[in-house]
């Protein structure tokens, strides 16, 4: 079942952590762009309250929480409900697939990425970005999971671990941009660099082979 409970009843609390993590929001934000393709019909799966979706011009969303949705729907995204493991879209309808800070959540990330690279046209991309585990900020949450409130049922991945399973779905030419370096949110020094290892978040983009 997909993890929303915590999302249903702290869907402000959630949407407050952007504007109260404005800088840290902002590197994520130039992390994703800096790697983004062109594209004409793009989706995001896991949509949450479009804080990703609107800036980026994607127009539609994939959420299974009604609450975060409706947040959404405000900032003008066109929602789809559903669960990433079972898209209710057709194959080929889309041209990029944006999957962010959603990857931890889902109950089977093999089925859902199986499902986004269904929904690709030939040729199209994913784009994910997740915190690497691998790192001093990934580690901190890894250890203190439990006394989160959204990110108690979380799994992480460090960043091999995301490109070994982007691969084995099919995905090739992927690359990978990094950002947020520092031991927390409070002590975080921005800045994009390529490749992973050292920033605590990751974008990665990969591509559906042509036809």
């Amino acid at each position: 079942m997909p993890k929303t409970e915590p999302f249903e009843k702290l869907t402000d609390h959630y949407d407050a952590w952007f504007e109260e993590h404005s800088g840290v929001y902002a590197e994520e934000l130039e992390a994703i762009r800096r790697i983004m393709p062109p594209f004409k019909k793009g989706v995001e799966i896991g949509v949450g309250t479009g804080r990703f979706a609107a800036p980026l011009g994607i127009g539609l969303g994939l959420e299974p929480s009604k609450k975060m949705a409706q947040k959404a729907k405000e900032r003008g995204i066109g929602i789809v409900e559903g669960c990433a493991e079972a898209v209710p879209l057709p194959d080929g309808c889309c041209d990029l697939a944006l999957f962010v800070t959603t990857i931890c959540f889902v109950d089977d990330v093999e089925k859902a990425l199986g499902e986004i690279y269904r929904i690709l046209q030939p040729g199209g991309h994913i784009v994910v970005g997740f915190v690497d585990r691998e790192t001093p900020l990934g580690r901190k949450y890894q250890e203190h999971k439990e006394q989160s409130r959204f990110y108690k049922a979380a799994r992480f991945f460090s960043a091999a671990e995301v490109l070994e399973l982007l691969k084995k779905s099919g995905f090739t030419e992927c690359v990978a941009v990094q950002t947020l370096f520092g031991p927390d949110l409070e002590h975080m020094k921005g800045g994009i660099k390529e490749g992973f290892g050292e920033g605590a978040f990751v974008a990665m983009r990969c591509k559906k082979p042509d036809a």
